[in-house]
């Protein structure tokens, strides 16, 4: 008798490395370990390596190969892009972000508070969207920077940040946004979106862990955070060619995004159906706006979203809680939060993220062991009709 299936639904969390990206880093790890700075025919051949494989990740993100800087991931990067725009507007001391960006770009901006930066936080909708009306009346001649994820890591609901980036720079701010979830689900193109910088991850496209890029406009000399002569003298340190191959390589399987975008939409849509069909009172957090085409952000009442989460895994499904484990008890997620929601529909909602490599019967098998599951929890005895769950349970 076959093993079951595992299904893995947290691909906004990381991706499987693709075969392809894992042979293509194998000499770099082994047999091609020159340096690529080094002048010796050995290095030479490596720096070329490094050079194919800028130029890919570049046509990924709509870049010339001379607007990107390979980094340790999109934490640096994005860590690289507000503190160089600070040091760059001269006397500018106001940063623009969301409450709902990623903890690297919130917990540098508190960081920059306590050492005297002032910074302004949008807020979000019950459904997740930003007001461009509100930026409009925040930002302010001294506002150096303003930074807003492209799509949201928890619901997948996206930024307007090309319209974002025109508001900024009519104010005479930089703009910068971290395209971490995007890449790969949607068509990137950082040159005509007008942001001067643009973060991002390989471990989110099937490539290597411990890898990202920073776009950087052309016209912009960007500090450095890391001091060398590395990546053109913006970041210093010896290139992690083994893990900058893999990265380009998964970039060459994303042969038409589109496609990939329709499937993954398409799994993540009968999924939706599915669920409410059976569970009419879930909520799908984000339905109302735009989304990525592959993130299912649920609240599922009033249930315990982490032991939702184990049971789940006992049957072989990975998902991802809606709210983050911090020392000492179970802190509600900041993006859901923000939205409106109360701590305890907060903490009952979990993510399901689809990937390319997931299947349609992985759906099919998420919902024929989720309704028992649920019955489970609510202490309701198994589903012996077609009615749907109860929400008065």
């Amino acid at each position: 008798m076959s093993a079951v299936r595992s299904v893995y639904l947290d691909n906004n969390a990381t991706t499987a490395l693709a075969p392809a990206a894992l042979d293509a880093m194998l000499p770099y790890l082994t047999t091609e370990y020159a340096n690529p700075s080094s002048a010796s025919e050995a290095g030479a051949s490596v720096k070329k390596a490094l050079g194919d494989a800028r130029v890919a990740v570049a046509k990924l993100l709509g870049a010339s190969p001379a607007e990107l800087i390979f980094t340790s991931g999109a934490t640096e990067s994005n860590h690289t892009a507000i503190l160089g725009a600070l040091s760059l507007a001269k006397g500018k001391r106001h940063l623009i972000t969301s409450q709902v960006e990623h903890p690297s770009v919130l917990l540098m901006c508190q960081q920059l508070e306590r050492l005297g930066i002032e910074v302004s936080y949008l807020s979000v909708d019950e459904a997740g969207r930003l007001d461009l009306d509100e930026l409009r009346a925040i930002i302010r001649p001294d506002t150096a920077l303003v930074s807003l994820m492209w799509a949201n890591n928890e619901t997948g609901v996206l930024f307007p940040v090309v319209e974002a980036a025109a508001i900024a720079h009519a104010a005479g701010a930089f703009f910068h946004t971290d395209a971490t979830q995007a890449i790969g689900k949607l068509t990137i193109d950082a040159c005509a979106s007008g942001v001067d910088f643009l973060s991002c991850s390989a471990h989110k496209i099937h490539g290597p862990k411990g890898v990202g890029a920073l776009f950087v406009r052309k016209s912009i000399n960007l500090p450095p955070l890391f001091h060398g002569h590395q990546e053109r003298g913006r970041r210093g340190g010896t290139e992690n060619v083994p893990a900058i191959v893999g990265f380009a390589t998964a970039t060459r399987l994303l042969t038409n995004i589109e496609d990939d975008a329709r499937y993954m939409m398409e799994l993540r849509d009968r999924f939706e159906q599915g669920l409410l069909a059976f569970m009419p009172c879930a909520r799908i957090h984000g339905q109302e706006a735009a989304r990525l085409p592959n993130t299912s952000n649920v609240g599922f009442i009033a249930l315990d979203g982490e032991e939702l989460l184990y049971r789940l895994e006992q049957e072989g499904i990975t998902a991802a809680v809606g709210a983050a484990c911090a020392a000492g008890g179970q802190e509600p997620s900041h993006v859901l939060t923000a939205m409106g929601f109360s701590k305890t529909a907060v903490l009952s909602s979990l993510r399901f993220s689809f990937g390319r490599l997931s299947r349609s019967e992985d759906v099919d098998r998420v919902l024929r062991v989720l309704p028992s599951i649920l019955l489970g929890m609510m202490d309701l005895p198994p589903i012996t009709t077609d009615l749907p769950i109860s929400c008065a349970h």
